[in-house]
Parts: C-alpha cells; sequence; structure tokens
C-alpha cells in the first residue's frame, strides 16, 4: 500500500501525528540535508506500523516534504489501524 507523508524536519519531538489535507504528519529530529531527514521518516514509519525497516520504502519525494511511502506486507487498512487512524 502506498501512503502520503507530510514531513515536518527539525522538530523538538519526533513522531507521528494524525493526518492533514490527506497526508499523515511525521516530525523527525534530523534536518533535511543529505538525506537524514528521509531516513528518520522511513525510521519512524517502519517502527509505527511494526515492520522490518526494509518494508518501507521512499516511492516519490526524496526532496520535498510531501513524499510517498510504499509499505510492503500490509493491507491500508492494518496501516490504518497500525497507525492509529481507524479503519
Amino acid at each position: 500500500m502506498e501512503l502520503s507523508v507530510r514531513v515536518k524536519p527539525r522538530a523538538s519531538r519526533p513522531g507521528i501525528g494524525g493526518v492533514r489535507a490527506g497526508a499523515l504528519e511525521v516530525r523527525v529530529n534530523a534536518p533535511p540535508v543529505e538525506g537524514a531527514a528521509n531516513a528518520e521518516v522511513l525510521e519512524l514509519v517502519s517502527r509505527a506500523v511494526a515492520l522490518p525497516r526494509r518494508a518501507v520504502l521512499l516511492v516519490h519525494g526524496e526532496r520535498g516534504r510531501t513524499k510517498r511511502l510504499r509499505i510492503e506486507g500490509l493491507s491500508a487498512a492494518e496501516v490504518r489501524q497500525r497507525l492509529g487512524l481507524g479503519g
């Protein structure tokens, strides 16, 4: 399944927020330099859905705040449930 994510780099507290404008909010400590924020996003999302890091892939938006992630091994309903988004 694919998931839209809106990233907030250099956040004081990393974590996953709710959905805004159709995208999951993800706050990371890392700055948007040399892929550090992207790596932290992938790590946070993989932990939140209880999958290994290799199951979460960045498919679009490497340089922007809005990204598209592919989560392998779970249905859309399972991802929503594990992220606490209902459904």
